[in-house]
């Protein structure tokens, strides 16, 4: 057994290490999650040698450039590398068109309250402490140092020692980086198995959608833009690219490294100069240069995997707008020159993404990083050809545009065609709503009379309610419908919400039962002062108004404001300041007079149209109505049962009201047992607890262990 691994390729052993992973984790099922640990462990390696490596490389490689040569390759190299940089990410954008209109949604989550990170371009791009900057992994500033410290090596004297050792730690480097990567079917096989037995199979579905599209972009850059950039502006024509690139892309994918291909690069490149009469000492010194430099600044292979950054927005329901477009194209090439085991983090940092989704990039990786090194032997071609055909005059600035805007043409249809098709062979159903409906309370709950609701009488009503209440055994509730995720029916007809939780415990708690009653707000006062309720729960925000009726506990929650729109309207509403430009803009807003006049506040030249019930709003019974103002943390539950709907809190409004319970007018007794009791829940995590539960959709007992075959088929455990 130890001689056939030993006789494997590295790629059949990865390969080998990805099955064998899948296995164990299908095999196993959710234990096999407890590997995770050596994936993580593998990844950490990867990273270690990652920026200073790049530190090496990129100074070495532009210090051993003399002045003349540096001025002349430098500026056309410089140029058309940008230009390979932006027709990548170019087409990069383009992969949302292929990513299936799928409704989706989902409970609350914390990231709507956090603000996108202003782009400060000084403290990204400028290290003021580089030593800073590589102990933060700030690669952009990283970069930036590297490149000036490398031209100003160009004119420094007796330079060779230095550059030497300089190459001396890169080769360590790179060596280090060698024995990390023998152990990738260890990391791959941990990985794969971890994800295999944990990932939900809607999860992998969807990652299905990533892998197509970086496929689908492979294929259009590989066949369409890059032979075409040459070919149609410089004298090399598009069987040229292909007879010259072939053997060294299928090299590279077989190694998994383009650095053994490098010297095949200058070569090849080399006598495709002197069969096209191009040979020249300038065209082949930038050959010289450029097959050894480009490699160390990001290829077309490397930034074709920042295409995950799009696909994770639209995995998670929060896809990069529009407006983001262009700090994703700066910030994600200047990351780029790194790895992606550093830039994928940095740009989901970046735009405020789960940082565990570098984890499904890695499993997509095994894939795609092959592709990605077959790219980059190709853009070591193109990048070559390009510069020489520059050096001698002879590339045409217009037609290669012109090439780019076929290019984008092309791939814009093929992702559009490719949409399609991933919208039918892909099986996909939104569940959402019945999960939600389907919900039940976390715990045990107390018991509930049904009894008819009825006033206290004279000398009942004058006593303090707490007594009475624990003196008849039951504590009388009243919730309010329409009051997701706080107080509602499931499809099984049962009363039940975060606050029913609550108060459910609380019952338990005092030894007594529960009577529950659906009220409005129109009677609910008069229900809870002649007795007939105790207790008002539903996650109803405090008012002023209504404190002068009833009496609030202290707040169990915040509610924040924010807004409701149709998905394909989100983009508009992302900043305050944006709204405020729309003309015509009409809102709905749930009838409180406090909160409403804080709205216009906020957006005085709205025209604010009250609603009875979100209902109303979500089945369009409001006439030209933009977008309904709403508690988030409420709003995101109702998007469960209506999924073409988006919340979110537009950038600069900034506005929260507390919620609490409330109860009769004077009943300080019970206000006061209710502050002790809410604190103790408060200090042994129950909150929390129901607040994950109902609020964030975290729920601990939703998902059934994975299937198994060891479980499940063997029946080896239960």
């Amino acid at each position: 057994m130890f001689t056939f691994v030993k006789k494997m390729s590295s790629f059949q052993r990865v390969i080998a290490g990805l099955f064998l992973g899948v296995f164990v984790g299908l095999f196993v099922g959710e234990p096999a999650g407890e590997l995770g640990i050596f994936g993580t462990a593998y990844v950490r390696l990867l990273q270690m040698t990652v920026l200073p490596y790049l530190l090496v490389s990129i100074i070495g490689g532009l210090g051993k450039l003399n002045a003349e040569t540096a001025a002349k390759i430098g500026t056309s190299a410089g140029l058309l590398v940008l230009f390979l940089w932006l027709a990548t990410m170019l087409t990069n954008l383009l992969l949302p068109l292929a990513y299936p209109n799928w409704q989706s949604a989902s409970f609350f989550s914390t990231s709507l309250l956090e603000s996108s990170e202003k782009f400060d371009f000084l403290k990204l791009y400028i290290p003021s402490n580089i030593f800073y900057s590589l102990s933060n992994a700030v690669v952009p500033s990283v970069v930036l140092f590297c490149l000036l410290l490398g031209v100003a090596f160009i004119g420094v004297r007796d330079k060779e020692v230095t550059l030497k050792v300089v190459g001396n730690i890169a080769d360590a480097l790179m060596g280090m980086a060698s024995y990390v990567t023998k152990l990738a079917p260890i990391g791959i096989f941990a990985i794969s198995a971890s994800a295999a037995g944990t990932l939900q199979p809607e999860e992998m579905g969807k990652l299905q959608v990533f892998l197509w599209g970086y496929l689908a972009v492979w294929a259009l850059m590989s066949f369409v833009a890059l032979p075409l950039f040459v070919s149609w502006s410089s004298p090399f024509n598009y069987r040229d690219i292909n007879k010259i690139a072939g053997e060294a892309m299928v090299t590279a994918f077989a190694a998994g490294t383009v650095l053994i291909v490098l010297p095949m690069i200058a070569e090849r490149c080399k006598e495709l100069l002197k069969e096209n009469a191009m040979a020249s000492e300038e065209s082949m010194a930038a050959v010289d240069v450029m097959a050894p430099t480009a490699y160390s600044f990001p290829s077309v292979g490397t930034l074709m995997g920042l295409g995950f950054i799009l696909f994770s927005g639209w995995y998670l329901g929060s896809p990069i707008g529009v407006e983001q477009y262009a700090s994703y194209v700066v910030m994600g090439t200047l990351s780029a020159f790194g790895s992606m085991a550093v830039a994928i983090p940095f740009m989901l940092d970046y735009f405020g993404l789960p940082a565990d989704q570098f984890e499904l990039y890695l499993l997509g990786s095994v894939i795609t990083a092959r592709f990605a090194t077959a790219m980059a032997a190709l853009h070591g071609f193109i990048i070559c050809l390009l510069v020489a055909s520059s050096i001698l005059n002879k590339l045409k600035w217009r037609q290669l545009f012109s090439a780019l805007a076929v290019h984008l043409a092309i791939s814009a249809l093929a992702m559009i065609a490719l949409g399609f098709l991933l919208q039918k062979i892909i099986p996909y159903q939104y569940a959402g709503d019945k999960s939600f409906e389907a919900m039940v309370l976390m715990a045990e709950p107390a018991p509930v009379y049904d009894r008819p609701m009825s006033a206290l009488p004279g000398d009942k009503l004058a006593a303090s309610r707490l007594d009475v209440v624990i003196e008849r055994g039951s504590l009388r509730v009243g919730y309010f419908s329409d009051h997701l995720p706080y107080a509602f029916r499931n499809n099984q007809g049962q009363v039940i919400g975060h606050d029913l939780d609550l108060i459910h415990e609380f019952a338990k708690d005092l030894n007594i039962a529960l009577e529950i009653h659906k009220v409005t707000w129109a009677n609910a006062v008069d229900l809870l002062n002649d007795g007939s309720l105790d207790v008002l729960l539903g996650g109803s925000a405090i008012l002023p108004e209504r404190a002068l009726t009833v009496s609030y506990s202290d707040p169990h929650m915040y509610h924040t404001i924010g807004l409701v729109v149709r998905d394909e309207k989100r983009d508009s509403f992302r900043s305050l300041e944006s709204i405020k430009q729309m003309q015509d803009l009409r809102l709905a807003v749930l009838g409180a007079g406090y909160y409403f006049e804080a709205i216009q506040g906020f957006l005085p030249t709205a025209e604010l149209l009250t609603v009875s019930s979100p209902r109303d709003f979500f089945r369009a019974e409001v006439d030209n109505v933009n977008a309904m103002v709403f508690a988030v943390e409420v709003a995101s539950a109702w998007t469960l049962l209506y999924p073409e709907y988006s919340v979110l809190v537009p950038e600069g409004l900034n506005s929260k009201a507390p919620a609490a319970l409330a109860f009769p007018k004077g009943e300080m007794g019970l206000v006061h047992y209710t502050n002790t009791w809410l604190a103790l829940k408060e200090s042994n995590g129950f909150m929390d607890k129901i607040y994950d539960y109902w609020v964030l959709g975290k729920d601990p007992k939703a998902e059934l262990p994975r299937w198994s075959i060891m479980k499940d088929v063997l029946h080896w455990i239960e």
